[in-house]
């Protein structure tokens, strides 16, 4: 079917469903299958939703439905046809095109169905259409849940679907031009749903606890009657103004006539007495115009100031990806007699329905009955009946509800989940960031209520706030949230009455904190800490199930006792009460016959984990499965036999796959392939410090956002003003980082501010200004570098250096860091090299570290020292040539059984055999051939001896012998064949790796003093040099 026929059907039916008469509508006999067919024509309509559009075009709704529905509601059939319809016909275009189309073509359809809503919200408002709702809907609500069929249901839900759909249509503000105090569409609106009593039935439903079913329905359509109101200015309506507006508007007149008259005084001083071609014109000296002279300015000298070089200049045009988010709520004050009804209906609905419809709500959502997204009108509501509820008479019982540390922990689950899917769905950022707007203002409003609860004269009151704040300010998650949210800030997804809100939030946040923290002294707050470890499946998980810690005789002696008393008990009944397990794996690939040595294990790990009827019962199973050589027991075995059996198996030391610290090398690289990275978190409590907690607001990102806020300080309000002013003052002067805000987009606007005529309105603005002007030119007296210092945003290192000197963060560095050439040991550096490079036969390097003596250094450093001078040109030039020693000669294998007799009983075996050993060989090399002469049987016969931990404290020279252990680590390395060494690398990291008691703790304890003393500085550094030894010997190696 093409459009053209599609168009003569349509009209033939819209035509058969009547005609108007004056006021009288007179229906045609196919009136009820006219629209049946309108509803199917609207099923299969295309992406362009053409039947709609031409619908709207005729006017059905306003010339037949409309009509129909007010004077032939007794056709019960015909009436619920045309609710239908009217429900397809009103549904929002966002839900006909599922988004705003960015195609033009698309987008043009869309603003075409959107005009055709507009056009019935406007026909809809009326009294009579919905009186004939309200009567038909207080019919189906007599009804008792007996006598309701689930036609009446669906009816009811339809015309609930009718009214959302007609209040949910945007205002066409450019049509409407409709100014404060004046009645809107909206407003007529919601004066015919007043006269129609519609509203009391919808104050029944919602405080009705047998039509919860309609709770969500409820609350949408009251969502969307008070879309455009504020609740402060609705609280206050029909009562006078208030002294404070009186305030607020004598101060707006004065700051507009201030600005009117300083434009009158710049007009009569830019008056001149000559005529304006007799101007003149001026050399300015010192601005240079686009060659090398001075600039020539043709105007009048009173025209200077307004000068600029970007005059004449065509602006940059800005990307629409970089723009800023636009503003989409529009606030407005209704008519009188319509805010006076909706103060009415908010009183009514706060005393008799809030807590059991948000109650109802509230489960709705947590059971997941909602519909997605339907959690945003539960935190509109909580904003603003409870805004409401503060403004008009504080009774806190009127929204215990939503007044909890749940409706906390609700709310802050949901601004989180927004938060992270605005990151992560790009696309639809601008919907989240929307969503995570209506969550922070019903989270603010929460804290509003809560510091209003602070101030009431009831004593009950106030303890049921200090139990919330204690709650509240004791969890991390509720202290993290606004630094979370500062940090990113967005301003093209998100608009500037989002970062407004969350200024005005965090201020307030701050000052009941602040004042908890004095009131209670001290205040102990949960840490969070989360350590990335890394686990190993196979040897960590099962290390004590599998029964591969090792235990000495004297711990088995000493088990045995208790395990003998259980196995008496157990031992004189044959049937145990333990389920008879089965001691082979089936699904195994190794033959059941040869699994007798893996039960015998499980046998023997159910000893040591203190399981004895388990261990008896797996003994029993075994013998069974296993009977052949009495491995297990005979058949006829005496219970002090099995007893016996038992304690040989206990004290067995019995074949394992594998073990914590030695195995066969294949097994080693399996387990490394199965690490994972476990977060574990470490949840601990401290002492709340509130200085350190404002310290977290002192970076970059934050101060830029206060920054972006104030540039609009006219067109913000006092107290957002004050909230951004005292804010940046905590950074300023509570935590003496004045220094943090020395930047040069602020000292502009510092500039527009102290110039502005209308400065006298912003004390407060202007004393912070001066203030923060003041420190800046007296620290520049100081530091010169400090203008070049404006150009850039800082953090807190740049602040301290700053004002502190530069190079003051270095004072603390660590002294596992490469110490620093100075010019002296460079020159002394060149002249040994340059003295030494040609000699044939001689090591430079070493002949150079013989000679350096003010400052102790490794090979490697001399060496990258010389390729950054420019001395040589690769470290390949520093390769000493080996002697590729492989094979051991018998000779050789007698002087290493000599030296391990001879160094057994010393402290460190393997390093006194390293330094008197003949060949030199590396230290995998040694050890290898040691477990292949059977001299030791395992690794750990090699480590270096010690009493307890090398700790700096501990020591009467701790930093030398620290020193002194590595100094002899780099000397013995210096020692090899470099080529033997570079063989030997992979087999040196994995020994180095395993003596856990040796060298790696050193390591630990001087990275974690380090950490400790420099912050994150020095890993860095230590990474740095990591990666380019790495790298180093990778090109020595030509990979």
């Amino acid at each position: 079917m093409d459009l053209y026929m599609m168009n003569c059907e349509l009209l033939a039916t819209c035509s058969a469903l009547g005609y108007l008469e004056g006021d009288t509508y007179h229906k045609e006999p196919d009136c009820l299958e006219s629209v049946k067919d309108l509803i199917r024509y609207l099923r299969h309509e295309d992406e362009t939703r053409d039947v709609r559009q031409q619908l709207g075009a005729a006017q059905i709704l306003q010339s037949d439905l409309l009509p129909i529905l007010i004077q032939h509601r007794q056709d019960k059939p015909l009436f619920d046809a045309v609710i239908r319809l009217m429900v397809n016909l009103t549904q929002p275009a966002l839900l006909c095109f599922g988004s705003v189309p960015k195609e033009p073509s698309v987008r043009h359809h869309f603003l075409q169905v959107l005009g055709y809503l507009q056009a019935y919200k406007e026909a809809f408002a009326s009294e009579k259409a919905f009186a004939v709702l309200s009567e038909t809907l207080y019919e189906l609500l007599q009804l008792g849940w007996e006598e309701r069929q689930e036609e009446d249901n669906m009816l009811i839900e339809r015309i609930l679907l009718l009214v959302r759909n007609i209040l949910h249509v945007p205002a066409d503000l450019d049509q409407e031009k409709r100014i404060d105090d004046d009645a809107s569409v909206h407003d007529r609106l919601l004066w015919a749903v007043h006269l129609s009593g519609l509203d009391d039935l919808i104050l029944f439903l919602a405080s009705s606890s047998a039509e919860q079913q309609w709770s969500l329905h409820v609350l949408e359509i009251i969502s969307l009657m008070f879309r455009d109101q504020n609740p402060e200015q609705l609280a206050g309506a029909g009562q006078g103004r208030l002294a404070q507006e009186r305030n607020m508007d004598v101060t707006q007149l004065e700051v507009l006539r201030q600005r009117e008259m300083a434009e009158k005084k710049t007009r009569a001083l830019q008056r001149g007495n000559r005529h304006s071609r007799f101007g003149g014109s001026y050399i300015v000296q010192g601005l240079k115009s686009i060659g090398e002279r001075d600039l020539i300015f043709h105007k009048g000298l009173h025209n200077l100031q307004n000068y600029s070089s970007d005059l004449g200049k065509q602006p940059r045009r800005l990307p629409k990806r970089r723009q800023a988010a636009k503003e989409l709520s529009i606030q407005r004050r209704s008519a009188l007699n319509v805010r006076l009804f909706l103060r009415d209906f908010c009183s009514e609905f706060l005393e008799n329905c809030y807590n059991r419809l948000m109650g109802a709500v509230k489960d709705h959502l947590l059971r997941e009955k909602a519909q997605q997204h339907d959690e945003t009108y539960y935190m509109w509501a909580l904003a603003f009946f409870m805004a409401f509820n503060r403004a008009a008479s504080f009774r806190p019982g009127l929204v215990s509800e939503t007044l909890s540390v749940r409706a906390f922990h609700f709310i802050e689950q949901n601004l989180t989940n927004y938060y992270e899917m605005m990151l992560t769905d790009r696309k639809e950022a601008a919907s989240w960031a929307r969503r995570m707007h209506l969550a922070l203002k019903a989270y603010q409003e929460l804290l509003a209520t809560v510091n209003e609860m602070d101030m009431s004269p009831d004593e009950s009151v106030r303890e049921s706030s200090r139990i919330i704040k204690n709650n509240i300010f004791y969890v991390m998650e509720y202290r993290e949230l606004f630094l979370t949210l500062f940090r990113k800030f967005d301003e093209r997804c998100q608009p500037r009455s989002f970062l407004r809100d969350l200024v005005e939030t965090t201020h307030l946040f701050l000052k009941m904190l602040e004042r908890f923290c004095r009131s209670r002294g001290n205040l102990v707050v949960q840490n969070k800490r989360k350590k990335k470890k890394k686990k190993k499946k196979k040897a960590v998980d099962q290390a004590v199930a599998s029964g591969s810690v090792f235990h000495s005789p004297e711990e088995l002696e000493a088990m045995w006792p208790a395990l003998a008393e259980q196995l008496q008990c157990c031992a004189q009944s044959p049937e145990l009460n333990v389920e008879s397990p089965v001691p082979f794996d089936a699904a195994s690939e190794v033959p059941v016959e040869e699994q007798r040595t893996e039960a015998m294990v499980r046998i023997q790990d159910c000893l040591l984990a203190s399981q004895a009827p388990q261990a008896l019962a797996l003994l029993r199973s075994a013998r069974e499965v296993w009977p052949e050589g009495d491995v297990f027991g005979s058949p006829d075995i005496s219970p002090e036999e099995e007893m016996q059996l038992l304690k040989q198996i206990l004290s067995a030391p019995l074949p394992r796959q594998q073990g914590p610290a030695e195995g066969i090398g294949e097994e080693d690289e399996e387990d490394e392939e199965d690490e994972e990275e476990l977060q574990v978190v470490q949840v601990s409590e401290k002492e709340f410090n509130f200085l350190d907690y404002l310290k977290r607001f002192a970076c970059s990102t934050v101060v830029r956002a206060y920054v972006l806020l104030l540039r609009s300080y006219q067109q913000n309000s006092s107290h957002t003003n004050h909230c951004v002013v005292k804010m940046l003052h905590r950074l300023a002067h509570d935590l003496k980082m004045e220094a943090l805000l020395f930047q040069l987009s602020l000292f502009c606007l510092f500039n527009r501010l102290l110039s502005d005529p209308a400065a006298g309105a912003y004390k407060e603005l202007v004393t912070f200004a001066k203030f923060i002007l003041g420190k800046f030119f007296a620290l520049a007296a100081i530091n010169q570098k400090a203008f070049v210092e404006l150009l850039f945003w800082k953090n807190t290192a740049v602040v301290r250096e700053m004002t502190e000197g530069y190079g003051s963060l270095d004072s603390g560095s660590s002294s596992r860091r490469a110490p620093m050439w100075s010019p002296e040991e460079e020159a002394q550096l060149r002249e040994l090299y340059l003295a030494h490079k040609d000699v044939e036969g001689q090591d430079v390097v070493g002949v150079i570290l013989e000679h350096l003596r003010s400052t102790p250094r490794t090979r490697k450093q001399v060496i990258h020292h010389l390729v950054r001078l420019g001395l040589a040109d690769s470290v390949k030039d520093f390769q000493r040539k080996g002697t590729q020693i492989v094979l051991w000669t018998e000779d050789q294998e007698l002087e290493l059984q000599r030296l391990f007799e001879e160094f057994r009983d010393s402290d460190d075996v393997l390093g006194h055999i390293m330094k008197n050993i003949t060949a030199k060989r590396s230290r995998a090399r040694i050890v290898d051939k040691l477990l292949a002469l059977g001299l030791v049987a395992k690794r750990q016969e090699l480590y270096k001896k010690r009493k307890k931990k090398l700790a700096p404290s501990s020591l009467p020279n701790g930093e030398q012998s620290v020193k002194d252990f590595w100094q002899e680590d780099v000397e013995e390395e210096e020692n090899l064949p470099e080529e033997e060494s570079e063989e030997d690398e992979e087999k040196e990291e994995d020994l180095e790796t395993e003596q856990t008691q040796g060298r790696s703790f050193v390591l630990t304890e001087s990275l974690g003093q380090d950490l400790r003393e420099e912050g994150f500085s020095a890993p860095l550094v230590w990474l740095q040099n990591c990666l380019l030894r790495v790298a180093d010997d990778r090109e020595e190696d030509g990979r």
